[in-house]
Parts: structure tokens; C-alpha cells; sequence
């Protein structure tokens, strides 16, 4: 029978990511940790760990060549997606998760020392009322309704001139894009090829018009 370590390899032997086997093995045990922690405090409706390398560990990590800059925020990580995942890929950027349920935070908090990461930081708050002193390069979402919601609501997250918003999405409607306020605009529309993920997958980058 196929385990997780062999399935996540075969995965990632269909796109072109580079991971090293201390990444994979980090990626295995988180999966491990959702696994074991959503049977009681339910985290995430994918149940079965083979679905979850596709659905959360790939369909995460994809969005890891696209990054720039050193700092970045997850909101509404969730589980810590994709923050968790990206975090294991790019150990030398600084990345804030932000959710507002305790029982989140903690398997968070609790992922990180287990498995050693030494960049993420966990911040448990509603984001419009989350004011940091020091904005963010990219401010990252997979769970947002809307990308409307998105920007409105973390519209003060990213770093003036430079920041941007980084919208993981399924489908992509020509309403949603209309729908986002005057003062942003969308800059890049990727599609991402997830080894065996049914549906569409998009990487939307938006940013503010410059003034």
C-alpha cells in the first residue's frame, strides 16, 4: 500500500518544484498533525490524508515560485493554509498567520515547534482590527468568499507602493473582477496545474492603483 512520504514524491515529480527531503518529510508530518487534530477539534472537511497532499500540501505549495519579498501574511490561515506549507518551502521569508479561532492558533503554534519552523509567527485577531506597525510584501489568501472581502478587509496589510494581494481561487468570474473596489486592480492572472487537483486553480495578484 502506497504511504504519504512515497504519494507526496510522486506529486512532486509532476511539476517542477524543487524540495529537499528534510521540506518533504516536514510536509508529511504536518499532514500527519491535521490528520490526528482534525479527528477532534475539526479543522479542515478533507478527511483523508492522500487528499489532503493534493488539496492542501500542493495546492499550496505551488504558489511558492510566485513569492517575493520577505514578508508575508496568511489571513484566515485556517489550519494554516497556505502558510504552513509555503513556510516549510521558503525558510528564509517571515510569514504571520492570522485567524480569529483559538483552536486554530494552537495547532499552529503547536506544528511549529513540532516540526521546528522557525518563521512563522501566529497571530490570533480578526483582521480588520489586526494594526501592525510593520506591513506586509504580500498579504496571502486561499479562504476569502470574495476577493471584493478581501482586499476590503485587509486593505491596510500591505506595504505601501510595493505591497501586494495574492487571491487563491477555484473558478475565476469576470463578476468577482468587477466587483473589487475603484482603488484596486488586478496585476496578474496565473493558472496553476495541480497534479491531480480537480477543477481550475488561479493565482490573482491585485494590488492598490498608485495614487
Amino acid at each position: 500500500m502506497i504511504n504519504l512520504d512515497n504519494k507526496l514524491d510522486l506529486l512532486i515529480d509532476k511539476t517542477d518544484l524543487v524540495v529537499s527531503e528534510q521540506q518533504r518529510s516536514q510536509l508529511v508530518r504536518y499532514v500527519e498533525m491535521l490528520d490526528k487534530w482534525n479527528k477532534a477539534y475539526n479543522l479542515t472537511s478533507v478527511r483523508d490524508p492522500m487528499d489532503m497532499l493534493v488539496k492542501h500540501i500542493l495546492d499550496s505549495i505551488m504558489v511558492s515560485p510566485h513569492l517575493h519579498g520577505n514578508r508575508l501574511i496568511d489571513v484566515g490561515t485556517g489550519p494554516g493554509l497556505p502558510g504552513i506549507p509555503l513556510a516549510i518551502m521558503n525558510p528564509e521569508k517571515e510569514f504571520h498567520l492570522l485567524d480569529s479561532l483559538g483552536k486554530r492558533i494552537r495547532f499552529i503554534k503547536q506544528v511549529t515547534h513540532e516540526l521546528d519552523i522557525k518563521n512563522v509567527t501566529t497571530i490570533q485577531s480578526r483582521v480588520e482590527q489586526f494594526q501592525p506597525e510593520d506591513k506586509f510584501d504580500i498579504v496571502l489568501s486561499r479562504a476569502f468568499a470574495s476577493m471584493s472581502d478581501m482586499v476590503n478587509w485587509c486593505h491596510h496589510l500591505p506595504k505601501p507602493e510595493t505591497g501586494q494581494f495574492f487571491a487563491l481561487k477555484g473558478q475565476l468570474s469576470q463578476d468577482e473582477i468587477e466587483q473589487l473596489p475603484e482603488w484596486c486592480n488586478v496585476i496578474e492572472v496565473k493558472a496553476l496545474n495541480i497534479p491531480e487537483l480537480e477543477g481550475e486553480r488561479h493565482l490573482v495578484t491585485l494590488a492598490k492603483m498608485k495614487e
